[in-house]
């Protein structure tokens, strides 16, 4: 077996987020899927319900998130469009595609817009019940991409846990846009 050889990971998402995992088979396939990611020509499409309701219902959210690399403090400009797809009294059901790949960025913004997504344990607003027992409301649900001018897409299932708690907090957008995939 050799070092060289698959498959390379091209795509990750946060270890308590569902859906898409990309991976390429070979060298030459993650150096083209990279090169994609890179020159921003993979849409990525994530579902997330978040706590409140939103003034727009869609947008951009751009913001300077902050980092650290080892005693230095940094920021880098995360851009992410969103899409309100219901709302209840207390909840949104949000359609996100982030523009750039920033390391936790959907999870900051959010919360940076007091929006954050509920059953994170780590980005939340203290003392709103949010604890680690719950899960995270985030799935990565699609990447789509082209090659040779063939279009790529993949769609991951919608996790039961979300669609039920969708469901318990009536938002009904949900079934009539994401019922095929459940």
């Amino acid at each position: 077996y050799f070092i060289n050889s698959g498959p390379f990971t091209v795509h990750r998402i946060d270890k308590d987020t569902t859906g898409v995992l990309m991976f390429a088979k070979n060298r030459n396939y993650a150096q083209l899927l990279t090169s994609l990611f890179r020159l921003r020509k993979i849409k990525k499409t994530y579902l997330c319900i978040a706590l409140g309701q939103f003034e727009k219902t869609s947008g951009i959210l751009k913001d300077k998130l902050e980092y650290y690399e080892k005693d230095k403090k940094i920021y880098l400009t995360a851009t992410t469009k969103f899409k309100v797809v219901d709302s209840s009294n207390f909840y949104s059901l949000l359609e996100l595609n982030p523009i750039t790949g920033r390391k936790h960025q959907l999870r900051k913004q959010l919360l940076i817009h007091n929006h954050p997504i509920i059953g994170d344990s780590k980005y939340k607003i203290r003392n709103n019940n949010n604890s680690k027992k719950n899960i995270l409301m985030l799935h990565a649900h699609k990447i789509s991409f082209f090659i040779n001018n063939k279009k790529y897409e993949f769609v991951a299932p919608i996790p039961k846990e979300f669609s039920n708690f969708a469901y318990q907090k009536n938002l009904k957008n949900f079934y009539s846009r994401f019922l095929k995939l459940i």
